[in-house]
């Protein structure tokens, strides 16, 4: 059983869904970034999304973008990303992680050695946003081949029929994404969420987490009542962009900062079925 088969068996015998939060590997810098990343367990992540850092990520609104690019000007790639993961499972054993990006550097560092080496770091899972299920081949196999869940998604407009494509294949859990749009640029409808999250449970056993538009504690909540986990990044790498220092570092505080946002959103999550 893999590390997220695990964390969410353990949280549904707990009752309770998955805090999962996203940051962007090497935002605003390696040190900073690993600072955050060792200190995100601690702080009440269940799961954890490490974003790969891109120049064109088409699904991403202002604060993530802002992230992958702060990344990229402080040397971000995917070696930085691998080493990031190498150093937190050094220390941490358990939690799972999952890569979350796109298509083009993957495709560029190459399917196989990716899905090695991403495995070798101890990295659980992948989220490629831009691959549709049906141009899977180029990284499904080499990916189920190392033990990486490879994570797919579905949105607003993903209809009955579709649906199975989707599952086809997918491990690990599915991402719903709660809006129309791109990150953290709108807010969703709990209402609809709650009815897409349940369509899609009758089709498929695995765990459901959604995101997009979770910014607060409260909404985090009201997500985690009825889904398998709620995920969260832009308000926190928001967070980051907000302390900085003027050359585009972390500032002293940064990881404090962003930690204790981290501590009020898994506080919610972890609270929001004794309030139901």
């Amino acid at each position: 059983m893999s590390r997220i088969s695990k964390r969410f068996a353990a949280l549904r015998d707990a009752g309770r869904a998955a805090f999962i939060p996203y940051i962007s590997a090497g935002d605003p810098d390696a040190e900073t970034s690993a600072a955050i990343l060792a200190g995100l367990p601690g702080a009440g992540a269940d799961l954890i999304e490490l974003g790969m850092p891109f120049t064109d990520p088409m699904a991403d609104g202002p604060a993530v973008q802002a992230a992958g690019l702060r990344a990229l000007k402080a040397g971000g790639s995917m070696t930085m990303t691998f080493d990031l993961v190498r150093g937190f499972r050094a220390k941490d054993d358990e939690t799972p992680i999952v890569l979350m990006g796109y298509c083009n550097p993957v495709h560029a560092y190459g399917a196989a050695a990716f899905a090695r080496d991403a495995a070798a770091a101890g990295a659980d899972g992948a989220i490629i946003v831009d691959l549709p299920p049906e141009e899977s081949e180029e990284f499904g196999p080499s990916l189920k081949q190392a033990g990486i869940d490879l994570i797919r998604l579905s949105t607003p407009t993903t209809s009955n029929a579709r649906l199975p494509a989707v599952l086809h294949g997918a491990s690990g859990f599915l991402y719903y994404v709660s809006i129309a749009g791109v990150t953290g640029t709108k807010d969703f409808n709990l209402d609809d969420v709650e009815r897409e999250v349940g369509r899609i449970k009758r089709q498929t056993e695995l765990p459901v987490g959604v995101g997009f538009g979770i910014k607060t504690r409260e909404q985090a909540a009201s997500i985690a009542r009825f889904a398998d986990a709620a995920v969260v990044g832009s308000a926190i790498v928001a967070s980051i962009g907000d302390h900085l220092t003027p050359e585009g570092k972390g500032a002293p505080d940064c990881a404090r900062h962003v930690l204790d946002l981290v501590s009020d959103l898994s506080a919610g999550v972890r609270g929001a079925r004794k309030q139901g």
